[in-house]
Order: structure tokens, then C-alpha cells, then sequence
């Protein structure tokens, strides 16, 4: 592998979890994780994230699926701080957020979905986009 591959996953890697995120992961690099960072960066950002075909936001809806798919609650966070914080182009909303949840309900249990709706609740919390204490109406069967 060329150092190219380092430095263009390194590009896509910024891009898609932002500068703060990637910089704190590279200043946590050690002898025992430096190799696995440079896999990650080259792998995953370099060979899958760089790939043309599906574009960015796609791929925040497969990732945050298959991390709550593989009960990966850490990552999932870290998507949807990324998901929320995105380039525009990119960016996913709230709604989106929640109905990927809806489908992970489906598909990998109701525990799931109620542990991810706990996660990305707190992330909407914290960054103002869900206020605090609103009372919900329930929805009546058949309504919009």
C-alpha cells in the first residue's frame, strides 16, 4: 500500500466525522493501536468510504444500521454525532435518525431500538435539537 492510501482515507475520515473527532483519535494513537489506526484509515476511510458508488449519506444510514445490527452503541454514538454534524450534502436529520431506529426496531429487537432512542435522544439533547420536558400527545391509531 502506497502512503497515498493513508492520506486519502485520512481525507474521507475527516470528512464524514469531522476534524475535533479525527484529531482526537490520532493524538490517542500508541505503540499497541498506531497499526490498527493506519488500518482503519486506510481500510475502511481509504477503500469503503472512498468508493463512489453509494455517497456519503447512504452509507450514515447503512453505518448507523449496522451498528445498532451488532449492538455497537459506542460507534453508533459517534455516527450520530457525525450523521447530525455532517456537510450538508450529508447531513442527516433527527428524522432520519429515528427512522432508522423505527426500522432497527424490525429488524434487531425492540431492546435495541429503545437503548438507541436513549443514545441518540441524549446526543439531540445536547446539541438543542430535542427540548427537554415536552409533554407528547399520543398519536391515535391512523392519524398523520
Amino acid at each position: 500500500m502506497t502512503d497515498d492510501t493513508y492520506e486519502s482515507g485520512l481525507v474521507n475520515r475527516r470528512r464524514v466525522l469531522g476534524d475535533a473527532w479525527v484529531d482526537k483519535s490520532l493524538a490517542n494513537r500508541n505503540d499497541f493501536n498506531a497499526e490498527f489506526q493506519e488500518l482503519i484509515t486506510r481500510h475502511a476511510w481509504n477503500d469503503i468510504w472512498g468508493r463512489p458508488a453509494l455517497g456519503d449519506k447512504t452509507r450514515r444510514y447503512m453505518v448507523l444500521s449496522m451498528m445498532l445490527g451488532i449492538h455497537a452503541y459506542e460507534e453508533f454514538a459517534m455516527h450520530v454525532r457525525a450523521a447530525l454534524d455532517g456537510p450538508p450534502e450529508s447531513r442527516l436529520t433527527p428524522d432520519d435518525i429515528k427512522e432508522v431506529i423505527m426500522m432497527a426496531a424490525i429488524y434487531c429487537g425492540v431492546p435495541v431500538a429503545n437503548h438507541a432512542f436513549g443514545i441518540a435522544a441524549g446526543i439531540l439533547r445536547e446539541k438543542g435539537l430535542l427540548p427537554t420536558g415536552t409533554p407528547v400527545t399520543p398519536k391515535t391509531p391512523g392519524t398523520p
